[in-house]
C-alpha cells in the first residue's frame, strides 16, 4: 500500500472532490460524481491503521476525541498538494476514514457558477444569511467567496467559527480571525457568545447544530451584527420551519417574530451531475422582503415556495433553475424531474420559460 500523501496526489490528480478509505475496499476517490479506485489493492486493517496514523501526524494532533467518541473531524494540508478536512470514524469495531478535498487559496465564483444575487449578499452589514443544503454541495465553498468579497471591499473584522477551518482567508482589507472548534473553542455557542465581546463586523458560523447555539446566532444578528451559517436543509420554507421547530412550543411564536426581523436571505444548493459529466451547483435564493417578513410571523412558510417563484428578478426559484439547465442541456429533463420541489410547476417552466431569474 502506498502512503497517503501518495494516495491524496493521485486524487487531486484525478479531480477528486473526497477520498474513501474502508476497510477491505480499494481507496477510492469521488470525481465528476463517480468513485472511482486509487489503490489496486483492498485495503486491509494494519493498512488503514497506518494511513490514519499518518493523517494525524500531518495534523500535529492526538487520538483523544477518536478515542472517547468513536470519530474526529480535524484538516490538515500537504505541501504544493492541498488542504484536506478530514473524518476518522469507527464503523463495525474497525477504522474507516474520508478526506475531503479543499484546495490552497480561495474558490473563484465565476469558476463555481455561484449566482450574483448570492455574492450581492456580501453587500449586507447586519442580519442573519442562512447557505443551506445536503451534505458535500458546495455550502462552505459559497460562504469562503461571500466572505472574501467582504474581505476585499471595506474594512472591518471578520471571525470565523468552523470545525474544522477549511478555507483559509488572508488579511486584506479586513482583519480576519479564524477560531476552530473544539482546539480554539469548546463549542459553537461559547465562541459566538465571545465573538460579541470581539469586536467583529461578520461572524461566519460553521454549522448551527443545537438550540443553543441558534439562540446565540440570533442574538448576535439582533444586537447589529452580520451572521452567516448554514444547516443540512434544502429550501428556504424547509429552513425556517427547522430553524423554529429547534425551540420548546412555548418559545416558537417568539422565535418566529425575531426571525422574521433578522433573516434577510436563504440560500439553498445542490450539487447535480450534468450530461457531459461537470457538476452544476443549483441555487434557491430567497431575499426577506416585508411581503415574507409577514409570512415567516404569522406561521405561513408554506406560502414562501410562491413568494419566491413570483419574485421575478429580485429571486432565484430552484425549480426555475433546473428548468433552465434542462433547456439548455446540461441536466436530463429526467434529472430535473427528480430534484424539483413542484415537478408540475418545473415541467410549465422548462416548456414555456422560467419565471424568477
Amino acid at each position: 500500500m502506498r502512503t497517503l500523501d501518495e494516495l491524496l496526489r493521485d486524487a487531486m490528480k484525478m479531480e477528486g472532490s473526497d477520498v474513501f478509505i474502508i476497510p477491505f475496499s480499494p481507496v477510492s476517490t469521488k470525481a465528476n460524481g463517480k468513485m472511482v479506485a486509487i489503490s489496486e489493492e483492498k485495503v486491509t486493517l494494519p493498512e488503514i491503521q497506518t494511513l490514519i496514523d499518518r493523517a494525524y501526524e500531518l495534523a500535529g494532533r492526538n487520538k483523544q476525541n477518536l478515542e472517547r467518541d468513536g470519530d474526529d473531524d480535524f484538516s490538515f494540508a500537504i505541501r504544493d498538494v492541498s488542504r484536506f478536512r478530514c473524518n476518522i470514524y469507527r464503523q463495525r469495531g474497525s477504522l474507516a476514514a474520508v478526506f475531503r478535498v479543499v484546495a490552497f487559496g480561495l474558490p473563484d465564483p465565476q469558476k463555481r457558477h455561484i449566482p450574483d444575487l448570492v455574492m450581492k449578499l456580501a453587500e449586507l452589514r447586519s442580519g442573519m444569511v442562512l447557505v443551506t443544503g445536503p451534505a458535500g454541495t458546495g455550502k462552505s465553498t459559497t460562504l469562503a467567496c461571500i466572505l472574501d468579497k467582504i474581505n476585499q471591499t471595506r474594512d472591518g473584522h471578520i471571525i470565523t467559527i468552523e470545525d474544522p477551518i477549511e478555507y483559509l482567508h488572508p488579511h486584506k482589507q479586513c482583519l480576519v480571525s479564524q477560531r476552530e472548534v473544539p482546539e480554539d473553542a469548546s463549542s459553537f455557542a461559547r465562541a459566538v457568545r465571545a465573538a460579541l465581546r470581539e469586536a467583529p463586523d461578520v461572524i461566519m458560523l460553521g454549522e448551527m447544530r443545537d438550540i443553543e447555539t441558534i439562540s446565540t446566532a440570533i442574538t448576535a444578528a439582533e444586537t447589529g451584527h452580520l451572521l452567516f451559517s448554514t444547516l443540512h436543509t434544502l429550501g428556504a420554507a424547509k429552513t425556517i420551519d427547522r430553524v423554529i421547530d429547534a425551540f420548546p412550543a412555548e418559545q416558537q411564536n417568539q422565535v418566529r417574530t425575531q426571525l422574521s426581523m433578522v433573516l434577510k436571505a436563504v440560500v439553498s444548493q445542490r450539487l447535480l451531475l450534468g450530461s457531459d459529466g461537470t457538476l452544476y451547483p443549483v441555487f434557491e435564493v430567497m431575499t426577506v422582503n416585508p411581503a415574507i417578513q409577514n409570512l415567516i410571523r404569522e406561521g405561513k412558510t408554506h406560502q414562501i415556495d410562491n413568494a419566491i417563484t413570483g419574485a421575478g428578478s429580485e429571486m432565484l426559484s430552484m425549480d426555475s433553475e433546473l428548468a433552465r439547465l434542462a433547456r439548455e442541456g446540461k441536466i436530463t429533463k429526467e434529472m430535473a424531474r427528480a430534484y424539483a420541489l413542484h415537478p408540475e410547476t418545473m415541467e410549465r417552466q422548462m416548456r414555456f420559460g422560467t419565471m424568477g431569474r
